[in-house]
């Protein structure tokens, strides 16, 4: 498919043309599309859900493989031992194994509920929300690797996982992965109870303390919840859904860059000596970017006006903006072009850096297009 638009194929719906589109719905027809891309010398970019990307209006001259595979298996015979080896198609809804997993008892993922995208670009991005992160229940991760033309599959500790990273992630160039994920294999827990909480909005949603477990089914109702409260799950009717969900990654920085901070920025251990987490929503806000930046109202004298800080700068004419429940996601308000959304992007990443010193970074991969 020639020329076909990749706008309708992502959650922020922006792209232009692609070169060519070939959808692959198997293992074998992956490996097939990919080897043919890279035996006629083309770019390659593999996308699924689309849900963590931004391609340039220009679009992507190369072939684009849309990975279509769906279905999982379930392995009990380990059952014994407390737990399940769940294997899943790289094409797979990723919100939709989730709801299995929950429903059958299978613990270790309800915490990720309502996230959008695919199953095979989780261990990628090393997917997280309210205190867990994919790293914690991926087993093995199933690729074909177009250096060598071989089947390779790595361990949990090969993936080298880290804060929104892996060692997949990192072997991929603008959309290019060296490591092409077929499927993901997860290890859960057995029982009605989810994996103990870790992330305070979340323990005061259910009304336990941090630390402590709930039922699954509890703890996938208020993700979906406080999710939906954020914008952050596809409902088409709501334009804060129509984005790449959070835009930018939480800094972390050494503890010597935090120290000069106000005292109440937010900061959390970061799992790396001397390095503290810093909070990008507060940053964000406490530079003066509000919810909706970037929309326009009218002011008393009829001329558009800025919702919000930014009066005197450009910015998308209201096509884009951030979202209007959470400042952290860059969203299409209709009409939007790729450099729409960077634009709002740009004014927030820049106006942080120059209130606190501290630059931003993007969390969807930018195709053809930059900050």
């Amino acid at each position: 498919m020639a020329g076909s638009m990749l706008a309708s194929l992502t959650t922020a719906g922006v792209g232009g043309p692609a070169g060519k589109l070939v959808e692959a719905g198997t293992e074998q027809e992956i490996i097939d599309a990919v080897s043919a891309a890279d035996d006629a010398g083309e770019p390659l970019l593999i996308l699924a859900g689309g849900s963590n990307l931004i391609i340039s209006d220009a679009g992507f001259g190369g072939t684009v493989v849309r990975i279509t595979s769906s279905g999982f298996t379930v392995n009990d015979d380990d059952a014994s031992c407390g737990g399940v080896m769940v294997n899943v198609q790289a094409g797979q809804d990723w919100d939709e194994l989730v709801e299995y997993t929950v429903l059958h008892a299978f613990s270790g993922l309800e915490t990720l509920s309502g996230i959008p995208g695919s199953t095979g670009a989780t261990p990628v991005q090393n997917v997280g929300a309210y205190g867990s992160d994919v790293s914690q229940t991926i087993a093995t991760v199933r690729t074909w690797d177009r250096e060598t033309r071989a089947i390779k599959s790595f361990t949990n500790f090969e993936l080298k996982f880290g804060y929104r990273t892996s060692l997949l992630k990192r072997t991929t160039v603008n959309g290019s992965p060296r490591y092409v994920v077929l499927s993901v294999e997860f290890q859960l827990g057995l029982g009605r109870m989810g994996t103990p909480i870790r992330y305070a909005e979340l323990a005061r949603a259910l009304d336990v303390p941090v630390g402590s477990r709930a039922y699954a089914n509890d703890v996938r109702r208020e993700v979906l919840r406080l999710r939906s409260a954020k914008g952050m799950v596809l409902d088409p009717p709501d334009r804060d859904t129509w984005s790449t969900g959070s835009f930018f990654t939480n800094p972390i920085v050494p503890e010597s860059e935090a120290s000069g901070l106000p005292v109440d920025a937010p900061r959390f251990p970061a799992g790396e000596e001397g390095k503290v987490k810093l909070s990008a929503a507060w940053l964000i806000e406490n530079a003066g970017f509000a919810k909706g930046f970037g929309l326009q109202t009218s002011s008393e004298n009829g001329r558009p006006d800025q919702s919000s800080r930014g009066a005197d700068m450009p910015t998308a004419g209201g096509r884009a903006s951030l979202s209007t429940k959470h400042t952290l996601a860059v969203t299409n308000r209709g009409g939007a072009s790729a450099e729409d959304l960077l634009g709002i992007a740009r004014l927030v990443a820049d106006g942080v850096e120059r209130t606190f010193g501290i630059r931003l970074h993007p969390e969807p991969l930018l195709i053809n297009c930059s900050l």
